[in-house]
């Protein structure tokens, strides 16, 4: 089977993300990255697409360009899969285009800066029958992957309490001087949208407890904190959750845990036992039963479900990490494409709208005094 051809937005020689994403296309081998657009930087773009190696003419000004030269391509030679990996305000637009010209689309989370953009989104997709994942990328580890199996084989029993935290302290260098906080995109509506702290990671804690409990969230109740009346962005937040069912549970999420660096865990309590997971120590799940030692589970054992099997690339004792998980989310969209696709193998346009949602109630309830808001 001839490899998926892969093109990018985004991602240049300065981005933190976009060597995740070309280290995660490869360890497949499921994909070639043939071009795109690097940088809105005619120089760097090119400088940076010679650096690795691609064919200059598959290599565009921006976006327009990149779209009106590959349509005129052979259907077998045409990029056919586009990795957004841009600021938020340029994913809207972007994966727009991409999908009224039938192209499938990996997207950056926050998936747009509002909902109506991501319901167009939404109705796009419907339309043209594509693939389009968002890389909510600790989805793919393959500990997420176990507690999200045991959870739905009843280990711990019904769900009855979920917890989620999601703490980093990197705007707390910059928050309280005035001028160094205004050079900071994230805390730039124009370019962030409507949200910072629970826009960037607060949606990423809402997904995976949407994503291990196999159960959505119907109402919310946020407080969230801007530190100074000049600040136009949330930089820290607490917010109540009710499921569908009687579980109720908490996400607290920050970016101005002072000297905190990734520390993300979810817990999942159910009538028999609990569930917890660490993204900073991500090949261990623990699980413990009423009136039994706790235990402790790890990748690469035969004790694992089918999807943390697959998920797992290396014997038992050899650590993975966050390029092994979004390498999963890039395998499972590959599987879709070339209509294999396995259920929750990666997180879907469906997940990036309810994401949306989610930073708007979030911010609705809080302007509201901390009123309760549905999640319709």
């Amino acid at each position: 089977m001839s490899k998926i051809r892969l093109g990018i937005l985004g991602g240049g020689d300065d981005s933190l993300i976009g060597p995740v994403h070309r280290i995660a296309a490869a360890m497949f081998d499921k994909y070639e990255l043939i071009g795109g657009v690097f940088n809105a930087d005619w120089e760097e773009n090119n400088r940076f697409a010679k650096k690795l190696g691609l064919d200059k003419n598959r290599v565009y000004k921006n976006l327009e360009a990149f779209l009106a030269k590959e349509k005129e391509l052979p259907a077998d030679k045409r990029i056919q899969l586009v990795s957004v990996l841009t600021p938020n305000f340029l994913h809207f637009p972007m994966a727009k285009r991409l999908l009224e010209e039938g192209f499938h689309v990996i997207c950056e989370k926050p998936l747009t800066t509002s909902l109506g953009e991501a319901e167009i989104l939404e109705k796009l997709r419907k339309q043209k029958k594509v693939i389009f994942a968002v890389t909510y990328t600790y989805t793919g580890y393959p500990m997420v992957r176990q507690m999200r199996s045991m959870v739905k084989e009843g280990t711990i029993g019904k769900i009855q309490r979920i917890d989620v935290q999601y703490y980093q302290g990197w705007i707390n260098s910059v928050i309280h001087n005035r001028e160094s906080r205004s050079t900071v995109w994230r805390l730039q509506p124009e370019k962030s949208g409507l949200s910072c702290c629970i826009g960037d990671i607060g949606t990423h804690a809402f997904q995976m407890l949407e994503y291990v409990t196999g159960k959505q969230i119907r109402s919310i109740l946020a407080d969230l904190n801007y530190l100074y009346e000049d600040n136009p962005m949330d930089i820290d937040g607490t917010v109540l959750l009710r499921l569908e069912g009687t579980a109720k549970g908490v996400l607290r999420t920050s970016q101005i845990a002072t000297a905190e660096e990734n520390n993300f865990t979810v817990a999942i309590y159910g009538e028999k036992g609990h569930l917890k997971w660490a993204q900073e120590n991500p090949n261990k799940l623990y699980l413990g039963l009423e009136h039994q030692p706790l235990q402790v589970l790890k990748p690469g054992h035969d004790y694992n479900s089918t999807s943390a099997k697959v998920a797992t690339k290396l014997p038992a004792g050899h650590p993975e990490g966050i390029f092994d998980a979004m390498g999963n989310i890039y395998l499972g969209v590959a599987n879709a494409i070339n209509n294999n696709a396995i259920e929750g193998a990666y997180p879907d346009l469906i997940d990036g709208v309810r994401g949306m949602r989610f930073i708007e109630r979030a911010i609705e309830s809080h302007a509201l005094g901390n009123k309760w808001i549905e999640m319709k």
